[in-house]
């Protein structure tokens, strides 16, 4: 505990979309467990808000704002809202995705920009309002969420183009911030993430959970505290020395293959 004492960070993307704990929820309140400030950003408040309850009862500081920060005004007011709140901003979590079916063929122009204003214009507009505020603290840890069908091309099932294409860029993206901000003290690393399990996936069912888990080498289920773990890490002076890092949180899945038993 205290890993992320005198802390303030953002995470986008922030509150569970559904029964359960996603990604993004179990990070705030992991950051909030180990000290840090934390402000929620949700499209909806009211999630938000429950969210922000529940650490609050755990004891942690949290606040919500509410905006789509795929729009230039709703990022840069969320990094000023911030700055108003807690003084300071050492952590970006960009959490903020969404997929559209289709291939080249079938996927619908609009669909595909939407795609791409949600998963990749989102970290653009939110890195450039916190990015001077991280410079004028003297550092901070980005984290981008990306996702294994970034490295691979698949999503679990077929027609995922514009998704795999914006998670792909996330990895370019990544790379070219932490090149960018190396000398100003600021890391950029991004998490990439596997089969796990959260109420984003739940639709699949209980039959798609089961052959999501045996997909992977480890042969067991990833939840939204795996990645919430390792965003800790990299959001901590833990991996001071750590950035332009693409870390799985998969299972396996990208690095190995299991022998046949």
């Amino acid at each position: 505990m205290g890993r992320l004492s005198g802390k303030v960070a953002i995470v986008t993307g922030a509150a569970s979309r559904g029964e359960g704990v996603g990604n993004g929820a179990a990070t705030a309140m992991l950051f909030a467990r180990e000290g840090a400030k934390v402000l929620l950003v949700n499209r909806s408040a009211e999630r938000a808000e429950v969210l922000a309850e529940t650490i609050r009862a755990e004891g942690g500081e949290a606040a919500v704002f509410a905006g789509d920060v795929s729009e230039p005004e709703a990022s840069e007011a969320m990094a000023r809202v911030a700055i108003e709140r807690f003084g300071r901003l050492d952590i970006l979590h960009n959490n903020v995705g969404i997929g559209s079916a289709g291939t080249p063929e079938t996927l619908d122009v609009a669909d595909w920009n939407a795609v791409f204003q949600s998963n990749l214009t989102s970290a653009l507009l939110c890195c450039k309002a916190c990015l001077p505020r991280m410079k004028s603290g003297g550092g901070g840890s980005i984290i981008n969420v990306s996702s294994t069908a970034g490295a691979i091309g698949l999503s679990g099932t077929s027609g995922a183009v514009a998704y795999a294409t914006t998670k792909a860029g996330l990895h370019g993206f990544t790379l070219s911030v932490a090149a960018d901000y190396a000398a100003f003290g600021i890391r950029a690393n991004c998490l990439v993430v596997g089969t796990v399990h959260t109420p984003m996936v739940a639709r699949l069912g209980e039959a798609g959970r089961e052959r999501r888990r045996l997909a992977v080498p480890l042969q067991t289920e990833g939840t939204g505290w795996d990645v919430a773990y390792a965003a800790v890490f990299l959001a901590s002076d833990e991996s001071r020395w750590i950035t332009g890092v693409m870390l799985p949180i998969d299972g396996g899945f990208l690095a190995i293959r299991p022998w046949p038993r």
